[in-house]
């Protein structure tokens, strides 16, 4: 079950909190986020105030500012650490900038090291993360319909429907899909 506009709005309100929670830990002023981040001060303020979504490409720049991944921010603002995650209950964000789509399947726990995603692209779609969230993050990422190329360490793989690909990350990524076909993929990260 997708959430509704209401969730949406509550749960871009809680990201917006989380992020102005961890700025201010930090003792950042928006500018110093700004500089480190390579994210405008104005579209920070918009972010932290709920007047805009985030996009991938944001959280992609702001994640590893914080030393945190995509998941683990997003966990951040969900409910406590349930052992069975019934697919109603698990959150899909939207990017959106690319339509991206990220149902967190198994999220980030305490007491858990791994999770698990379920990704969904559409055509021609071409999102870059200059930056790991952690260096060494490792990846085991599953296509399962579609055609993916992913680009880690300078070097691009192309995916077909049942191929798996495992990395560590260090240095900037590269998901792209090509015009006329669109991914969906399984990533466990650890």
């Amino acid at each position: 079950m997708e959430k509704d506009e209401t969730t949406d709005n509550r749960f871009d309100q809680r990201i917006a909190q989380r992020l102005k929670d961890l700025r201010a830990e930090h003792g950042w002023s928006l500018d110093e986020l700004a500089r480190r981040s390579t994210v405008s001060r104005a579209t920070l303020s918009r972010l932290e105030n709920a007047e805009v979504s985030p996009t991938a490409s944001v959280l992609g720049k702001l994640c590893p500012v914080y030393g945190l991944t995509m998941s683990r921010l997003i966990r951040m603002v969900e409910d406590g650490f349930v052992p069975l995650v019934h697919r109603s209950a698990q959150v899909v964000w939207t990017d959106p900038e690319t339509g991206f789509r990220r149902r967190s399947v198994s999220p980030p726990a305490q007491t858990l090291a791994g999770e698990a995603l379920e990704c969904e692209l559409e055509p021609g779609t071409h999102i870059r993360y200059e930056h790991p969230p952690r260096p060494g993050l490792e990846h085991h990422l599953i296509l399962v319909e579609g055609q993916l190329d992913i680009t880690v360490d300078g070097q691009t793989h192309t995916l077909q429907p049942g191929d798996c690909l495992r990395y560590q990350l260090f240095g900037p990524s590269v998901f792209a899909t090509p015009e006329t076909s669109p991914a969906r993929y399984v990533l466990f990260v650890v």
